[in-house]
């Protein structure tokens, strides 16, 4: 299958970047809006969400990443396979969150994963990493209690700053001290899949809303 081409590094705090994307209506997107909803933050090419939303169809997935012509392309596939539990959505997660959030059902994102996020290794771009503070607050302004976050790096001192953002937020329990072993969903990212097959380290962990 041919894949789009895109820049691999996008600046999020780029002026094009700054407006929130104009949403869709969410009952002409998904056949059943009752189903919880499973938040992707970093979609990239979508392939992940793609699997998941056919392994485990009870869920309405939604993918938000910054690259549009990824989301053109990822949407284009979702209909060709007919899917009506799977969106993806263009946006800067950091400026369009709350948005997202508010429209979707009350309380409906049950699991929300964060994977293989740009690293951007300059400490003077630490700005431009996706966790930030006020994505924590987002999620736990919106989450249900019990929902979960799924979060993984190959990059320790990346996934050691998500999970340290979200362990200082109150609403947000780790429930491993240590990194996971195994990834706890039944579909890996193309980056696991390189980075495992390389016999590099993946850095995982889980939180829960309180």
């Amino acid at each position: 299958m041919p894949r789009v081409r895109v820049r691999q590094h996008v600046n999020p705090l780029s002026e094009k970047y700054q407006t929130p994307p104009t949403l869709p209506n969410w009952g002409k997107i998904y056949s059943d809006l009752s189903q919880p909803f499973f938040l992707d933050i970093g979609a990239a090419r979508g392939r992940f969400l793609l699997e998941m939303a056919q392994v485990q169809p009870d869920y309405n997935y939604l993918g938000l990443e910054i690259r549009e012509p990824l989301v053109i392309e990822a949407n284009r596939i979702r209909d060709e396979l007919a899917l009506t539990n799977l969106h993806y959505l263009f946006c800067q997660v950091n400026i369009s969150l709350n948005v997202i959030l508010a429209s979707l059902p009350k309380k409906a994102v049950e699991y929300v994963t964060i994977q293989f996020p740009d690293p951007w290794f300059k400490k003077r771009h630490g700005k431009r990493r996706i966790v930030q503070p006020e994505l924590v607050n987002a999620l736990a302004e919106y989450l249900p209690s019990q929902a979960t976050v799924f979060l993984q790096s190959d990059v320790e001192f990346v996934s050691l700053e998500m999970s340290r953002h979200f362990a200082q937020h109150p609403a947000f329990i780790r429930e491993n001290l240590s990194w996971l072993s195994e990834n706890p969903l039944p579909v890996a990212t193309e980056r696991e899949i390189s980075t495992i097959n390389q016999n590099e380290p993946v850095y995982r962990t889980l939180f829960s809303k309180n």
